[in-house]
């Protein structure tokens, strides 16, 4: 069944402290950056009532604006302008690297890990295309958010009863197959600790029945930026590593898994490569 079950987890059982003193460790380099107390005045005082401001305006302004033109193209809008606010608020500068190696004209799948609530804003600004995202059916919970990813066409998979997606995934096929890129987290959710987690094979059903390539998108320092259960976003350069496209020609719902196994790995090599210059993260 797409999508289905995976032993990865999106709970974070271990205390707010140790999960902040974890975030503050690079995955990539080891080293530490220290955050004081002028980080977090900074992020709850300033940032966080931004981007909840952001959220609320752009989102109420958004619905009646989609009334005018074409749907998705005008909401696919509003949310990189949303995206481009925060990414501008949080000061953390983002290098992208191996993009140039992807037709970005072709209707593609990108796999992405998923370490933060702010990757989502990333991928949106640094994408340059409309493309769909498939997200869990828990965000339809959340006043705008779920207002948003409702109309303007994103994918909704409901992992606790999957049969419920079957609208959602045929919707996603026929978008794929017409030329929309879309846009993945194998994991099923986010990381609780920085290290990518198992992937869900049925998470590349779409890929395989639209016979697209896959295309590894490693989000590096976006962990550290801001982890789960907790608001204090640490400003920090980021990376978003592309890789090449993983063809799925001749692949059948058979080869979910081989095909997920070879996509995870391209993804860890890119993800825990070495940063170019350990500078940055000082």
């Amino acid at each position: 069944m797409p999508f289905a079950k995976s032993s990865t987890t999106e709970i974070d059982s271990k205390p707010l402290a140790e999960t902040e003193l974890r975030a503050e460790k690079s995955t990539s380099s080891g080293q530490v950056r220290e955050y004081g107390w002028s980080s977090r005045l900074r992020s709850y005082f300033i940032f966080d009532p931004l981007i909840w401001m952001y959220t609320l305006v752009l989102g109420v302004v958004s619905v009646p604006v989609s009334l005018l033109g074409e749907k998705a193209r005008i909401l696919h809008a509003f949310a990189r302008f949303w995206s481009q606010l925060i990414m501008k608020t949080i000061m953390s500068p983002v290098e992208v690297t191996g993009l140039e190696k992807v037709d970005t004209s072709k209707p593609l799948v990108y796999a992405v890990n998923h370490a933060s609530a702010l990757d989502i804003p990333l991928l949106y600004v640094y994408l340059p295309f409309q493309f769909r995202i498939a997200f869990k059916s828990e965000l339809l919970a959340y006043p705008i958010v779920g207002w948003h990813l409702k109309r303007s066409g994103q994918i909704c998979i409901d992992q606790q009863n999957p049969s419920r997606s079957i609208g959602s995934i045929r919707a996603a096929l026929k978008s794929l197959k017409s030329g929309m890129p879309l846009v993945i987290f194998p994991e099923g959710g986010r990381t609780p600790d920085g290290d990518i987690k198992l992937f869900m094979s049925g998470a590349f059903f779409l890929a395989i029945k639209a016979q697209v390539d896959v295309v590894p998108v490693a989000l590096i320092g976006t962990y550290e930026l801001l982890p789960m259960n907790t608001y204090h976003i640490k400003s920090r350069p980021l990376e978003m590593r592309v890789g090449e496209p993983i063809s799925t020609e001749g692949l059948t719902l058979r080869d979910m898994d081989v095909l997920s196994a070879r996509v995870q790995k391209a993804m860890e090599e890119l993800y825990y490569a070495p940063i170019s210059d350990p500078a940055k993260i000082t």
